[in-house]
């Protein structure tokens, strides 16, 4: 008999808000967390605005002397992680401890810390470097600090695959489970990208959104008017249990995770295939690894970035792969709200169609006011709506044509 996966806990810092309550209640407000950047001079970059944290606090869960040797990638990790635990009522002791796995992973890791480096380098000389540069940057040392800050002693990784990056983690997370090399997976991702090189990079690329002068109306999914995507911060964290692990400790449970799909577009490193092809594929992957049919789907959370060419490809991705269903799915965009908190960005997902499912409610697809010629599925653009979910989707598409996706059904005793 295969091993059931569901999902014990959740935690977040993020444009919405540091709880989950008040995060839900953020989105089925339909409140944006997108707001004009004020964390350093705007005047030379052609997209200003983000999604960013408020009242983000480190302590208690990191000292004010650790705080000093992490980037903020890791700080947000680490918190949101440790909100999970402490929503799961997971406590994890010498008999547990070899059977927790944690993948935890940022898509870029810590930049602000390269620049503030380099720029030491360059003006005070290598000596000046910090002996913490290298912990503070790379991206597997947060995965490597929630396990000294939990004790788990399992499997501990860093997948990096861009926007898909906590999407692979959550779905590497649910196979080492199934395959019975965790009984626990603390999964997630974390990102703070909302510095100067980031940004000019970004904006280099044209990737952003220029509508400047009405942040919260920038990040508009499925929408005629949408010029780009909106950069965001935070973390996002869940934890996953085999079921009868979580049932014998009497675990609260939102959902079951139920099948994990992941395939490459083979085709450009940032634009989508115009097919939808490898979209399509980690779609039906994660079908087929669930064992139901696309009409048995009732909601698909989407990658839904706000770009000219991501929107319009995936919806016939799923065109492709739900046929005739595909009218009668809710198709919504968390970063109609967030923003995209890249790395993070799929967990956060996650964890908002999580709850959706436990609750009955899909929020709406914030600034879908336009429709466009060919984008013409149920993009939620009234909400939010009741929905009784058996089953949802979530996917995640990364730069250099890496998808993923996941498959999260309702949990039934």
């Amino acid at each position: 008999m295969s091993k059931k996966v569901v999902i014990t806990g959740l935690g977040t810092v993020s444009p919405l808000g540091n709880e989950i309550d008040e995060v839900w209640k953020n989105l089925m407000d339909s409140k944006s967390g997108v707001r004009k950047i004020d964390k350093f001079d705007m005047e030379e970059y052609s997209s200003k605005i983000a999604g960013m944290l408020d009242n983000f606090e480190a302590e208690p869960y990191i000292d004010r002397k650790e705080k000093k040797r992490m980037d903020l990638f890791i700080q947000y990790g680490i918190v949101a992680a440790m909100k999970a635990m402490k929503d799961s009522g997971l406590e994890i002791d010498d008999d547990l401890a070899e059977d927790v796995a944690v993948i935890v992973s940022s898509g870029i890791g810590g930049m602000k810390t390269l620049c503030e480096q380099h720029s030491r380098l360059e003006n005070r000389g290598p000596r000046r470097v910090s002996p913490f540069f290298i912990p503070m940057m790379i991206p597997n040392i947060l995965s490597g600090y929630i396990s000294i800050k939990t004790g788990a002693m399992g499997p501990n990784m860093s997948v990096v695959t861009a926007c898909a990056t906590s999407t692979h983690s959550i779905g590497e997370g649910f196979r080492m489970i199934k395959n019975d090399d965790a009984k626990v997976a603390i999964v997630g991702g974390s990102e703070s990208p909302v510095v100067p090189l980031g940004l000019a990079g970004f904006c280099s690329m044209r990737a952003l959104s220029t509508r400047n002068d009405e942040p919260e109306k920038a990040s508009r999914p499925f929408d005629k008017d949408r010029d780009g995507f909106v950069i965001a911060e935070g973390g996002a964290v869940l934890i996953l249990e085999d079921y009868e692990h979580a049932k014998k400790r009497g675990a609260k449970i939102y959902a079951e995770l139920a099948g994990y799909g992941a395939s490459a577009d083979a085709y450009h490193i940032t634009a989508p295939s115009e097919d939808g092809k490898g979209a399509a594929l980690s779609m039906k992957k994660a079908l087929d690894d669930a064992g139901i049919n696309p009409e048995d789907v009732q909601y698909i959370n989407a990658h839904g970035t706000s770009t000219p060419l991501n929107d319009i490809t995936e919806t016939r991705a799923i065109k492709s792969v739900f046929e005739s269903h595909a009218k009668d799915l809710y198709v919504n965009s968390t970063k109609s709200m967030t923003g995209h908190m890249l790395g993070a960005t799929g967990a956060f997902e996650a964890l908002v169609t999580a709850l959706s499912i436990q609750k009955s409610k899909i929020h709406k697809t914030l600034n879908n006011e336009n429709p466009e010629e060919e984008m013409d599925l149920n993009y939620v653009k009234e909400g939010p709506v009741d929905v009784d979910i058996s089953y949802a989707l979530s996917n995640s598409f990364g730069f250099g044509g890496q998808n993923g996706t996941l498959i999260f059904k309702k949990h039934k005793e």
